[in-house]
């Protein structure tokens, strides 16, 4: 099963922003614990995004695309970063979870990632075997 950690964080707290950047020991632990995940073998992916003014938003009206540029004031909180995990259960997307070294004011929402058999009996059977091709293709080119 795959699980992505979404870690939310005020504004404030982002990489860049007025309130400096965090304490190295933030940097540190955060280091140790990918680490982990990278011994463990459960690691498949984990970034930190930039602040939301180098972000944009795009809506859709049903006709067209509208693009708004950051930063999103109305915002009290923001996905700061992620990591997507490969678990045996639930369980274990829990405990990895605890360990997650984010400190106060952060939080870390954890989704389980929809696989194919999801789908199955919800999507037209085309639209399966097209996203089954898709993934393939995207495998075949991440082992180049």
């Amino acid at each position: 099963m795959r699980y992505m950690l979404i870690m939310q964080a005020p504004e404030s707290m982002t990489v860049g922003e007025s309130a400096g950047p965090p304490p190295e020991e933030a940097f540190e632990a955060m280091g140790r614990y990918n680490t982990e995940l990278v011994d463990a073998g459960v690691l498949l992916a984990a970034e930190g995004l930039t602040p939301s003014a180098d972000g944009f938003v795009v809506t859709h009206d049903g006709e067209s695309a509208s693009v708004t540029d950051g930063p999103f004031a109305e915002t009290k909180e923001l996905v700061a970063g992620f990591w997507i995990l490969e678990v045996a259960s639930r369980e274990e997307a829990v405990q990895w979870a605890r360990r997650c070294p984010i400190g106060p004011g952060v939080t870390l929402e954890v989704r389980r990632i929809a696989e194919l058999s999801d789908l199955e009996g919800i999507a037209p059977a085309e639209v399966l075997d097209a996203e089954a091709t898709l993934r393939r293709r995207v495998a075949e080119r991440d082992q180049v």
